[in-house]
């Protein structure tokens, strides 16, 4: 396995001794601007001991609102496909490389704006906190911004699909797509295709699990 690292393994991030503690200390977080226009911080949500962790982009608009990750369309795609590959979406610890939503206002709609890597990497602090205290057995890093977040500017998601890389901090990452492409494509004739690829991604990841 190569062995690549990303801003959120460079560091230790915020200080603490429990997620509740990291997660009121980052509901005030004024690191980057995002704070100012999105309704609130979205931070990860899952058991301390999960052994696996899903890494995706950022809050969308349904996150926002809510104050939960995964709870948008995006997220209920997700629980589908982990169902199928037989993984609990409760056992799982559930978070974004930026904790804000980034968006474009459009008339009365909000529409997801990609964060810079000068985002990603001072929301950063909060990810490696995540990390730390969580211990998993493996990351997973759902599309390119996680990929940059996790294991840095080298790793393309297109290339590097279905890869492990092992870290120098001890975590191996696994890389695949955010669930959020697949809403795209899941009308058109190869979007069934891509799911199951999907699908079988998450069963990797299962496997990688059982053995430990």
């Amino acid at each position: 396995m190569a062995e690549l690292v990303g801003p959120a393994l460079t560091q230790p991030g915020a200080p603490g001794a429990s997620l509740d503690e990291i997660h009121r200390e980052a509901t005030i977080c004024t690191r980057c601007e995002l704070y100012k226009h999105a309704a609130q911080l979205v931070f990860g949500e899952g058991p301390k001991g999960a052994e696996v962790v899903f890494v995706g982009e950022q809050p969308g608009d349904k996150e926002d609102v809510a104050g939960q990750p995964f709870v948008g369309p995006a997220g209920k795609l997700l629980d589908r496909c982990l169902e199928e590959a037989g993984i609990e979406r409760a056992s799982c610890y559930v978070t974004n490389a930026v904790k804000h939503f980034k968006f474009e206002p459009r008339g009365k709609r909000r529409i997801h704006a990609k964060p810079t890597r000068g985002e990603v990497r001072v929301c950063a602090w909060w990810l490696a906190a995540e990390l730390r205290l969580v211990r998993p057995k493996l990351v997973v890093a759902l599309g390119a911004t996680a990929a940059y977040s996790l294991l840095g500017p080298q790793v393309k998601v297109t290339r590097d699909r279905g890869s492990v890389f092992r870290s120098p901090v001890g975590l191996s990452v696994f890389v695949t797509i955010h669930p959020s492409a697949l809403l795209r494509v899941l009308d058109q004739a190869a979007g069934r295709q891509d799911r199951a690829r999907f699908v079988n991604d998450l069963k990797a990841i299962a496997t990688l699990l059982e053995d430990g």
